[in-house]
């Protein structure tokens, strides 16, 4: 059985209920059965249950988190219980949606409450989608007439968008689905994402890696569309066509732990195939390691720029040069990188910049 989670979230107006109606029909014609969580706020804001009705902001919030968990662990337990080969779990926002809403206090706050941290609440998601709102670049859809719950003028929506991209930033599976040309070609443009995600027919990534000049690290942990990460990799024993490898990811001692298989095919195109660890499977993995490498520490820097989502790794080995990495959907998209990154040079396909080869021991 396989069964995935993902969030479809986004700003004021992106489309989502649209969207979750597209990867119903889109997803039910691949086999999956589609389960739907329920948007939360929708639900407690239509039933008397708002920030303004409540306590405080940070009372509100308890509970819609407190809900949101529940109604997330139901569905999982529901989901493990039915005669399908294949279900994907639909959250209609997720749990660091709240985030956008709330003072850096008041989720430190919700998270003593919740006895939680903010990495196991994120990367509990396999895969986050954000919808970009209609008031970024397709202004004249902007309407607050199909929603009863939404407010937000314009601006506002605009503002929100870039608080909610941040609060999601870090993820190791965020996708921006930006406005296109038409609504039709922004909804195919998920489903395409979301398929390439779940391997629909193969779970192809397209990367591109840069060479770049040391980064300000001053000004990444400034920014509030950055997020620093914590990465332990470790090598495994494996087939000479496949790459093998556990990693330890997050931060300020609160972790997650991964297996990613990899095994290359013609042009930029890769297969991968990652699961999620407990902490015991990934120690007793760690038995297995390749000990013809050593383990890579790096520090991630997740980024969000111009709806594209770039990671930048610095090593300790490393003090005037670092490495950018972007997931394409299309082999020609343009990257529009950020004038504070200093590109020396395009190093995709490069085997000398490559973890596997920083990894050996020579």
């Amino acid at each position: 059985m396989q069964i995935s989670k993902i969030v479809i979230t986004g700003g004021p107006c992106a489309g989502k209920s649209t969207a979750l109606s597209w990867i119903q029909n889109a997803f039910t014609q691949k086999g999956y059965r589609v389960l739907f969580v329920p948007e939360t706020a929708t639900e407690l804001i239509n039933g008397g249950v708002a920030p303004w009705s409540c306590e405080s902001n940070l009372e509100y919030h308890i509970c819609h988190m407190r809900l949101q968990l529940e109604k997330e662990r139901i569905f999982e337990q529901a989901a493990r219980g039915m005669d399908c080969d294949k279900i994907l779990i639909v959250c209609d926002r997720g749990m660091l949606d709240c985030k956008a809403y709330m003072t850096e206090n008041e989720f430190y706050q919700s998270m003593i409450s919740l006895q939680k941290n903010e990495v196991e609440l994120r990367d509990n998601y396999d895969a986050v989608f954000h919808l970009v709102t209609a008031a970024k670049g397709a202004e004249n859809f902007y309407t607050t007439s199909n929603n009863t719950a939404r407010t937000e003028s314009v601006e506002k929506a605009i503002e929100l968008d870039d608080r909610l991209i941040s609060a999601w930033t870090g993820h190791p599976r965020l996708r921006i689905i930006k406005n296109l040309s038409n609504f039709e070609n922004k909804m195919k443009h998920l489903v395409k994402e979301i398929s390439t995600f779940l391997g629909e027919p193969e779970s192809y990534q397209i990367e591109r890696n840069y060479l770049i000049q040391y980064p300000d690290l001053d000004w990444l942990n400034s920014i509030p569309n950055c997020q620093r990460i914590e990465i332990v990799q470790t090598y495994l024993n494996s087939r000479s066509d496949e790459e093998v490898r556990v990693r330890q990811r997050g931060i300020n001692g609160n972790y997650i732990y991964f297996e990613s298989t990899k095994k290359k095919v013609p042009g930029l195109k890769r297969v991968e195939i990652e699961r999620r660890l407990s902490k015991d499977e990934y120690l007793n993995l760690l038995r297995d390691a390749d000990l013809t490498k050593r383990q890579i520490h790096k520090t991630r820097y997740c980024l969000t720029y111009e709806n594209q989502y770039f990671e930048i790794d610095v090593y300790p080995l490393w003090t005037d040069k670092a490495i950018l990495e972007i997931k394409l959907s299309d082999e020609n998209a343009e990257i529009i990188f950020p004038k504070e990154i200093q590109v020396i040079k395009d190093i995709t396909g490069d085997e000398t910049y490559k973890n596997a080869t920083l990894a050996i021991i020579k």
